[in-house]
């Protein structure tokens, strides 16, 4: 067994084939920058770094040389900067599926899985729905949708090309790339054609919807990497909602539908948006938090 350095000189070195020693040493150094959940990214990392299970990391059952000893402290180093996990790995899982997560797009989280399940209780009656995903990402709730709803119709846009990219990139790796069209386009608005989104009869969204002057006082995971473009909604956090709403009568079909993702006590003010848009009605859904997370409403 070799010798176990921390974090020195601003650079993280590991030299040791002991899987305890490693985690405890690493989760130390995550601790001391203010990381949750410290122990358990210390193990992901490392068993990312061997290519291993985190189950034979945690049963000390790992197989470590030098090179993953390398691997592990590279990602050490990233957290310490409050780089987010997901962008480490290179992956999230989303509803049970892998998705690639890259700076490019925001990390897909728990709490927008309600969205999922609300958009699969309308297709449980409307099973050959035409679906919108507006700003997809990186297409975790089109696809989880395809993934459990086999016969819906899905589009799915983001104004950032980046983004289209990933969540064709996640398409083709979970074999769905067939079932979804991908579009480039700013809400409504498609970029580089003039072929029409055309009409729905469920429009999804997890929106930017955090106040603009709220970023900057978000966790240093979120603010310092995840898309600004992503996150924020403009001065109280509505703007994407009022520009969708905006559009909804010329987009969605007879008694169509929208379920929204909201932040933090907007969930008056979504429901007030949609109404003003001719919605017959709206309800709250929570999460699995219990925190009111998802607005859907009913149009004519």
């Amino acid at each position: 067994m070799l010798e176990t350095f921390g974090h020195r000189g601003g650079r993280t070195r590991f030299q040791s084939s002991d899987c305890g020693l490693l985690i405890a040493d690493a989760a130390a150094q995550l601790a001391s920058a203010g990381i949750e959940n410290e122990r358990l990214d210390a193990e992901v990392m490392l068993a990312a770094a061997c290519g291993c299970p985190r189950a034979a990391i945690v049963c000390g059952l790992a197989e470590i040389d030098s090179a993953a000893c390398e691997r592990y402290a590279a990602m050490i180093a990233r957290r310490l900067q409050r780089e987010p996990l997901a962008y480490i790995l290179g992956h999230k899982e989303f509803y049970s599926l892998e998705f690639e997560a890259t700076p490019a797009v925001l990390i897909p989280r728990p709490e927008t899985e309600t969205v999922v399940a609300a958009a699969l209780e309308f297709t449980g009656t409307n099973p050959d729905a035409r679906i919108c995903d507006l700003g997809t990402g990186s297409g975790a709730i089109a696809l989880a949708i395809a993934a459990n709803a086999p016969d819906s119709q899905i589009t799915a846009t983001d104004i950032s090309r980046q983004a289209l990219a990933i969540a064709r990139r996640n398409a083709d790796r979970l074999e769905l790339a067939a079932r979804l069209q991908f579009r480039l386009a700013d809400v409504f608005d498609p970029i580089g054609t003039i072929e029409p989104l055309g009409r729905f009869d469920l429009i999804v969204s997890n929106p930017p919807y955090v106040r603009e002057d709220e970023v900057v006082t978000l966790a240093p995971e979120i603010s310092r990497y995840e898309p600004r473009l992503a996150l924020a909604g403009g001065r109280d956090g509505l703007e994407f909602y009022r520009r969708m709403a905006a559009r909804l009568t010329q987009h969605l079909q007879k008694n169509g539908r929208v379920i929204v993702e909201f932040g933090t006590n907007e969930a008056d003010a979504v429901i007030a948006v949609m109404r003003d848009a001719g919605a017959l009605s709206a309800r709250v859904i929570c999460d699995l938090a219990d925190l009111p997370r998802v607005v859907v409403a009913q149009f004519r």
